[in-house]
């Protein structure tokens, strides 16, 4: 189904569903910022001492977080100081300590002050720069952000460590997106709405599928706009993070391998093949991974293996941070036919972000005689194996690969998920739950509590 698709059954939904009345989805309030759940975090930190640090990728709302901040501080009468080093008149105020802290005496005397350093990456050695901002213990608190570099996610960690707390803000998730299309009538109980509205949740998910959570590209109403935006995102990140930041020579050879690892969808990587392919070193090409994972774009997953070396050393899958890119990546923007590896890598995006919360990795599995299984989870002695399958299941369905790796490794709980069908049954010594997507997040929770 494509996007005009999508958007005449949403017209008729909402011309007919009891939840929006004679509300038109073309007249529905246009907002142009969805609300973010990281900002309820980012206001508590704001009390602490610690440097507030928000990394992400390019244009998914750093600065606007940042923003909103910092005027709601204002209003509540506090002093704050804005610096942006995407603006060349602000890169002087941090050209050494000692003009930021004239700076910092000029704009606050010996009052407190809130000091937002938007696009940090830009200055160099910024780690051992904010420490020593730090070290000096004034009455401060600072709050920086940037684009994923090597600087934010490597030297920072270090040279700041018990100085700072790390934010990492994705691309728009699911939930927020859904919030803001239903004019957060919803807010707080959407998986009510899920229940209760199948139509909806599916008309929305497909979309999501299509584009996206890019904030720029999810606000957008118009298919071509959403190309121009996601194609200026794509551009913006390749001269910006990749030319200028990381001083990539080869940009072609580079972005070339960004479409091949989109189309690849899932598929194992062969180093060797891919460097190949496109024309660099099989060097280059882990490089070139390394980058991809450090500004954002992509993940590499290991496989799921009792031996730790092995694990480390097979070949990996990869995953995109974030949908719409990878369908620009692959040439099929907003015009897929076959949702089953976009909603493949949607599952990902969700495990990514409760990995963060509950700390377990992500692997996925494959035996030798070819058996396959999309996830597996993994915290201690815990295993939890999870089967993908993007069509509207209504029976009991396990799949040959799934029962392969319960007979052998006989994990307690093991997880279908699907767009809407739930069951929960027992094979071998596995409780076995088929699951909608939309519960998946709640049931890893109670699993790994």
């Amino acid at each position: 189904m494509d996007f005009q698709e999508i958007r005449v059954n949403q017209e008729l939904y909402y011309k007919n569903s009891r939840v929006y009345g004679k509300i038109q989805f073309r007249e529905m309030r246009k907002m142009t910022f969805i609300k973010r759940k990281l900002l309820d975090n980012l206001r508590i930190h704001l009390s602490k001492n610690e440097i507030t640090v928000i990394i992400g990728a390019r244009q998914t709302g750093k600065t606007t977080l940042m923003k909103i901040l910092e005027r709601e501080l204002k209003e509540k009468g506090e002093m704050t100081l804005y610096i942006n080093l995407d603006v060349e008149d602000d890169v002087g105020y941090l050209k050494s300590q000692r003009t930021l802290l004239r700076k910092l005496d000029l704009e606050f005397g010996n009052r407190k002050g809130y000091v937002f350093i938007d696009e940090i990456q830009r200055k160099e050695n910024a780690g051992v720069f904010l420490k020593g901002v730090y070290d000096l213990e004034l009455p401060h608190k600072f709050i920086v952000s940037g684009s994923g570099s090597f600087e934010l996610r490597e030297n920072i960690q270090e040279s700041l460590a018990g100085r700072k707390r790390v934010f990492e803000l994705d691309t728009v998730s699911f939930e927020e997106f859904v919030d803001f299309k239903t004019d957060y009538k919803y807010e707080g109980k959407l998986h009510e709405f899920f229940e209760v509205e199948p139509a909806a949740t599916l008309l929305f998910i497909e979309e999501y599928l299509q584009f996206g959570g890019y904030p720029r590209v999810a606000t957008e109403k118009s298919q071509l706009e959403k190309l121009e935006n996601i194609r200026e995102i794509y551009r913006s990140y390749v001269e910006k993070d990749i030319t200028y930041l990381l001083r990539v020579a080869k940009v072609h050879q580079f972005s070339f391998l960004v479409k091949m690892l989109a189309i690849l969808e899932g598929r194992l990587l062969n180093l060797s093949k891919l460097s190949k392919d496109v024309g660099v070193s099989e060097k280059t090409i882990r490089e070139y991974l390394r980058y991809l994972e450090k500004t954002y774009i992509l993940d590499t997953v290991t496989p799921f293996h009792t031996n730790k070396v092995k694990e480390l050393t097979k070949m990996p899958i990869c995953y995109f941070r974030d949908i719409g890119m990878r369908n620009y990546a692959a040439g099929e923007f907003g015009r897929l036919s076959d949702m089953s590896f976009p909603f493949r890598n949607f599952v990902y995006i969700q495990l990514l972000e409760l990995s963060r919360e509950l700390d377990f990795t992500i692997h996925f599995w494959r035996s030798k005689d070819g058996a396959e299984v999309d996830f597996v989870l993994k915290r201690g002695e815990t295993l939890v194996p999870i089967e993908v399958k993007w069509q509207d299941m209504k029976d009991v369905e396990i799949p040959r690969s799934l029962r392969s790796f319960m007979k052998r490794y006989e994990p307690e709980t093991a997880l279908v998920v699907n767009r809407s069908f739930h069951h929960a049954t027992k094979i071998y010594k596995t409780s076995v739950h088929i699951l909608p997507f939309y519960r998946l997040q709640t049931f890893i929770r109670e699993t790994f509590a």
